[in-house]
């Protein structure tokens, strides 16, 4: 009887143990969810520059997904809206972009304050095709006021870099 009750009170301690490190755990990560409006004046868009920035970010992150809506004002001065989903548990994610599809992998730094997504899309215009490989980091900064996402791409027309800073709303 005595045994069966310390086997019983060791598997209650295990079970609480894990609970509270899995909590502990998915609380470090950091949560971007909310709705961000462009600050330029913080942005940093490099030589290059870039077109069809988006205005407007609203991020849903829950468990293991992170959506990201993107606001932009369209070259007819229309407002456009693109939604990308990715998952958080290191798995592949297609998006549609344009008329192609966007191929992602999120990961989480070691400290889980920032999340990389790693994209590559192909693009084909007139039977001509080009890969665009792209990194975006995203973080918060500012006690969680600001979003940084500092983005790179890649293709045969050259490399861009550009930081984008966004503010709570």
């Amino acid at each position: 009887m005595k045994n069966t009750r310390m086997i019983y009170l060791k598997s209650v301690l295990f079970m609480v143990l894990s609970l509270l490190l899995s909590a502990a755990t998915y609380a470090q990560t950091t949560n971007f969810s909310g709705s961000w409006s462009y600050n330029e004046s913080k942005s940093k868009l490099g030589e290059a520059g870039f077109r069809m920035i988006s205005q407007k970010l609203t991020i849903t992150q829950i468990e293991n997904s992170f959506t990201v809506e993107k606001s932009f004002t369209g070259q007819d001065g229309t407002e456009r809206k693109s939604t990308e989903t990715y998952s958080l548990d290191g798995k592949e994610s297609v998006n549609p972009v344009f008329n192609t599809s966007k191929k992602s992998i999120a990961t989480w730094s070691a400290d889980k304050k920032s999340l990389t997504v790693a994209s590559v899309m192909v693009l084909e215009m007139n039977g001509d095709k080009m890969e665009i490989k792209t990194t975006e980091i995203y973080s918060l900064n500012d006690a969680d006021k600001s979003l940084s996402l500092n983005s790179q791409s890649t293709s045969s027309m050259g490399d861009r870099t550009a930081t984008l800073v966004y503010d709570k709303k």
